[in-house]
């Protein structure tokens, strides 16, 4: 079985697959200072609750935007499963798709991930969006190649700065207002209309501005926590796969295996 770690700004997500179906998943929140003997601790008893052994992990891939999480990561893997994990865009599990910008190096792995499965998936000229700590929009070409993309503060990050900077303000729930009105009635309304119907005016007007300077039909495809409930009030989005970042590891993981 493979495991795939994907390590992000807020929190991990471990998935386990066989072959190419996600037999489980758990998420755990970010901490740099986490060692591997607390990753160990915690993994191991989750494997317990689905009655899969340790040693029925033979293959550990993982991408990061935390370089800081690294190392103990590379702990659990060695010391706890016995495994050399691949590291994703590193060696037999280098990207393996042109990118195409003034700084390639640059590119996140959640987004390279992302572009890796959405073009397996669908295929053609494509904008990923990924909807985590930041939203991600990513320009994918017809031959797979990386155009470029957006980084905007994510909806939570938005919201956190809204509070945060403000003295009388509520912490408020994410969520689609009751009504589909832009004219709150009280505080709480009104900031839940501009949060959400701010941030999905947001989205589609970048959209729609990508889809224009490409200047071929495109196919949107939609990732991370929030895309669902996104995709409930906008019909900007063609596929929707919450697993979208996990699989680009399981790909990059069977290919290593191939090269063996």
């Amino acid at each position: 079985m493979l495991l795939a770690i994907d390590v992000g700004n807020t929190n991990l997500v471990f998935a386990l697959f066989d072959g190419d179906e996600v037999k489980a998943r758990w998420r755990i929140a970010t901490d740099a200072r986490r060692t591997g003997d607390e990753y160990a601790v915690w993994l191991l008893q989750l494997l317990g609750t689905v009655g899969i052994e340790r040693s029925d992990i033979d293959q550990v891939i993982y991408g990061s935007v935390v370089p800081r999480a690294d190392h103990n990561l590379s702990v659990l893997c060695e010391e706890y499963l016995g495994i050399t994990p691949l590291v994703a865009g590193q060696g037999k599990a280098s990207w393996g798709f042109e990118i195409d910008v003034e700084q390639p190096s640059s590119l996140g792995a959640d987004r390279a991930l992302n572009c890796i499965a959405a073009s397996k998936l669908v295929g053609g000229d494509m904008i990923v969006v990924d909807f985590g700590t930041a939203t991600k929009f990513e320009a994918v070409d017809f031959n797979g190649t990386y155009k470029g993309g957006i980084i905007t503060p994510g909806i939570n990050l938005s919201l956190d700065a809204l509070v945060g900077k403000t003295a009388k303000l509520p912490r408020i729930a994410i969520a689609a207002p009751e009504t589909r009105s832009v004219i709150g009635r009280n505080t709480e309304d009104q900031m839940l209309i501009g949060i959400f119907w701010g941030y999905v005016a947001m989205m589609e007007g970048l959209i729609e501005r990508m889809r224009a300077e490409i200047g071929r039909p495109v196919k949107v495809v939609a990732t991370g926590g929030l895309a669902v409930l996104f995709d409930e009030h906008t019909d900007i989005f063609d596929v929707v796969d919450r697993d979208l970042t996990i699989r680009g590891l399981q790909i990059l993981a069977d290919r290593a295996a191939r090269k063996d």
